[in-house]
């Protein structure tokens, strides 16, 4: 066993819909001997106690410690990720009907707000005035103030906001990160990236002389 090696590659986001999860399930194998490889796959590596949709962030280092309590003289060399999230999904039975429904209520969504969008920006932002054209096609008559058409502008769009940015409370639906949280971590991401190249062209990055 000395002196052989093993690759082994991950990806950032694994998606799995049962709960013994093995080794095949999140990375790609390989090496030269390939009773090796073919015994690791097989491998358990986590089981999944929950029966709700669930995200599990785990290391590398997890599975080469793994792989290392069955075969501790093996090299391991990453060629993927060090972190990685394992998405745990419950299978679910097909249901046509309500999938239809949701692509067709997606597309009604998207035509309508695009048809809106464009017509506001043609009208240089003035929604009262599309409102007002909007109302006159379809009813036929002078659109009356406090119509349908603007209390439900005013309501939907501070709930569109809520609903979408989903961080104004702590009743969220799921337990994804926010849009909000997702910018957050960019921001820190880039400035923690920006902090480091400063100093190193500054020369006053701590480094071995």
């Amino acid at each position: 066993m000395k002196n052989t090696r093993l690759y082994i590659k991950i990806d950032k986001n694994n998606l799995v819909h049962h709960k013994i999860v093995r080794l095949k399930d999140v990375a790609k194998l390989f090496s030269p001997n390939r009773d090796i490889t073919e015994n690791l796959y097989q491998q358990v590596i986590f089981i999944i106690k929950d029966d709700k949709k669930a995200n599990y962030v785990f290391s590398v280092l997890k599975l080469i410690e793994l792989i290392h309590k069955e075969y501790p003289d093996l090299e391991i060399i990453n060629l993927g990720e060090r972190d990685f999230i394992i998405l745990y999904e419950p299978e679910q039975k097909e249901k046509k009907l309500w999938e239809y429904f949701k692509v067709g209520f997606v597309s009604c969504i998207v035509f309508f707000g695009a048809a809106f969008t464009i017509m506001t920006f043609n009208e240089d932002a003035n929604v009262s005035v599309i409102f007002e054209i909007v109302y006159k096609s379809v009813m036929g008559t002078k659109q009356v103030k406090g119509s349908l058409l603007e209390i439900s502008y005013a309501v939907g769009l501070p709930l569109g906001i809520i609903i979408f940015f989903n961080h104004f409370s702590k009743m969220k639906a799921g337990k994804d990160p926010t849009p909000m949280q997702v910018q957050l971590r960019l921001y820190e991401a880039d400035l923690d990236e920006t902090l480091i190249e400063n100093k190193s062209r500054e020369g006053k990055s701590i480094d071995v002389p």
